[in-house]
């Protein structure tokens, strides 16, 4: 066995022996509270009607996007959308990206220089994270939501400064600070930027504009894999900031841009999220439901991710088992994807979860705490 061979087999011998194996899995039809797919547009056949319509509308297409958009993968419907996007969300500019992982890692890698400093909360996203690391700046993490803790990391900070939240953690479902965190990087002079992947639909048009904050942050990042059932990304912010990152930003730069259908469904899914103001309220109304009828094991958050700690890997994987074994497709998180001692099993609530899909959680959750 050959000395690269014999490293692959050694990491994942450790990795089994220590209960954090990753396995693939397909769907195996039980009921939904564990995806990302908190509007149920995934799944919605008005919106395939609506993107099937766009599509023939525009007939003929290419199938694939052929190249990158600085070759010949541009196209002035994919401008439009930009336009229509910074529109929505409230911003001068707007660039499309294939993933939020691409955004993020365009966007960290390419602007923050070495001599500057990223400041970011301890819960961001790893695509941040690896982002960060790629831009060669300082880099400091502040405890999850402190201010206290932000701004002594603003103190010693050096160059141009970057501090990074989410709208909405994706392991916790809290929210920050936001209003008292722009104080602090106002008073310090540093830049704020927003990842609200999870805060868009919950929020129509992402929590920053529903805070009214929209023209005070530097840039956010949006994706469109969560509540808007399609993929894609797109960071906001000014016109000099999108015209620097065609130009810098390598995830943006090297790839080959969106197929032209994946734009037709960024387009038709947010012309259905302006309608789905029914939708957003039964949403809110399945996350009240959630805080009075499930046992009481950690705080209750405000958005469709709610979490159940269990301390330890091995509680997290017996838990997320029996809830599936009664039919609820729930999954655990580990260590180190969250913190040592923060294992847990996530619950994400939708809006075509029904009450009594509700009350069934409800029952298998009481199960495992008396057990």
């Amino acid at each position: 066995m050959s000395s690269a061979n014999t490293y692959i087999y050694d990491k994942l011998r450790e990795r089994s022996n220590l209960g954090l194996y990753r396995t693939l899995t397909t769907g195996r039809g039980l009921i939904d509270f564990c995806s990302n797919d908190y509007l149920g547009f995934a799944r919605s056949e008005a919106l395939k009607d609506l993107i099937r319509q766009e599509h023939d509308s525009q007939y003929p297409v290419l199938n694939g996007a052929t190249g990158s958009r600085l070759i010949s993968g541009n196209m002035a419907y994919t401008e439009a959308i930009e336009q229509h996007l910074a529109a929505y969300y409230g911003s001068q500019a707007g660039l499309l990206f294939n993933s939020g992982y691409d955004a993020n890692l365009g966007l960290f890698s390419s602007l923050p220089q070495k001599g500057d400093t990223i400041i970011c909360d301890e819960l961001i996203h790893a695509s941040i994270i690896d982002g960060a690391r790629l831009s060669y700046a300082n880099r400091y993490t502040f405890k999850h939501n402190d201010l206290d803790s932000l701004e002594s990391k603003l103190k010693a900070a050096k160059g141009l400064i970057y501090v990074v939240i989410e709208s909405v953690y994706s392991m916790d479902g809290d929210t920050p600070p936001i209003a008292r965190i722009l104080e602090l990087t106002d008073r310090y002079g540093a830049n704020l930027i927003v990842d609200e992947a999870h805060a868009v639909g919950l929020y129509p048009a992402g929590l920053v504009k529903y805070l009214n904050l929209e023209n005070k942050i530097f840039a956010r990042i949006i994706t469109f894999g969560k509540a808007l059932g399609c993929h894609g990304a797109i960071v906001l912010g000014k016109n000099p900031l999108r015209e620097y990152l065609i130009n810098f930003a390598r995830s943006f730069i090297y790839t080959t841009a969106l197929p032209f259908h994946s734009l037709v469904a960024i387009k038709m899914a947010h012309g259905l999220l302006q309608e789905s103001t029914e939708t957003i309220t039964k949403l809110r109304e399945n996350i009240k439901t959630y805080k009075q009828v499930i046992p009481q094991y950690d705080a209750y958050s405000e958005s469709p991710i709610q979490c159940v700690i269990l301390g330890s890997n091995s509680k997290a994987k017996q838990a997320a088992a029996a809830l599936q074994q009664e039919g609820l497709d729930v999954r655990a998180i580990l260590s180190p994807t969250v913190g040592l001692g923060t294992e847990r099993i996530r619950i994400c609530l939708h809006a075509f979860n029904t009450f009594g899909e509700i009350q069934q959680l409800s029952s298998a959750l009481n199960k495992i705490s008396n057990a």
